[in-house]
């Protein structure tokens, strides 16, 4: 696995998909940044990291053979394998909050951002950014923000908890190349954040009760509403509510 170390970029994402435009990469080759002055989230939401405190990086994901109506299952995966790690290493409860944040009891720890590069019917390759807060512990105006010496009050190592995260996303690579898609389906609704529990929802400015109960092929929150209809929503069109 190659890795390239960078002290700052504006974002580790814009940074590996501009390698991957020049040269042929390895497959998981990662770009890690002490310091992202640009870093972004879903939606072109910005990511807030304290220098040298928290894993910012980003890593080439090649598959197999990936089709395009498939692609959410690298969110899915990444969100497995992150999972999987820190519930080895926390002992507040971890989540998965749709689409691919990972809680710490209801706060957010971690972020995901997936830009898939895609070649007709199949995803050609994944650029996937994380930003796993561990060492840091202060989050100006940033409530809902944790971390993981904040959940086990203990300092850790960035590059152990690296190696973790690199050997859980290639077991669940393997898996998704496996096309063990059941496997994995049950394994997100097991730990996707508030599945099957009723729950305040907000669109827009109407707030309305209803209850998760799964996920479409593309990605879509599926929502029981209380006349117990089933309704999918996209990316922010829809907002959780404590």
């Amino acid at each position: 696995m190659h890795i390239v170390k960078v002290d700052a970029t504006e974002s580790t994402n814009t940074f590996l998909k501009e390698m991957c435009q020049q040269n042929t990469l390895e497959n998981f080759t990662l770009v890690i940044a002490d310091e992202q002055t640009k870093g972004r989230g879903q939606m072109h939401a910005s990511w807030q990291s304290e220098k040298g405190k928290n894993l910012t990086f980003s890593m080439l994901i090649r598959l197999d053979d990936l089709k395009i109506d498939r692609q959410f299952y690298i969110s899915k995966i990444v969100s497995l394998a992150i999972y999987e790690v820190l519930t080895d290493l926390l002992p507040t409860k971890i989540s998965i909050k749709w689409p691919n944040d990972i809680l710490s009891a209801t706060q957010k720890i971690c972020g995901v951002l997936i830009e898939n590069s895609v070649k007709k019917t199949q995803v050609n390759y994944s650029i996937v950014g994380i930003g796993l807060n561990v060492n840091q512990q202060v989050f100006e105006n940033l409530p809902q923000a944790s971390s993981m010496i904040l959940g086990a009050k203990t300092i850790f190592d960035l590059e152990s908890v690296l190696i973790d995260l690199m050997k859980s996303i290639k077991k669940y690579v393997a898996i998704l190349n496996s096309e063990k898609y059941e496997l994995i389906d049950t394994e997100y609704l097991n730990q996707l954040y508030k599945f099957g529990v009723p729950s305040m929802f907000k669109i827009d400015s109407k707030k309305f009760m209803g209850k998760i109960v799964g996920v479409s092929l593309q990605g879509k929150l599926q929502v029981e509403l209380e006349d117990e209809t089933i309704k999918e929503y996209g990316l922010k069109e829809i907002e959780f509510l404590n």
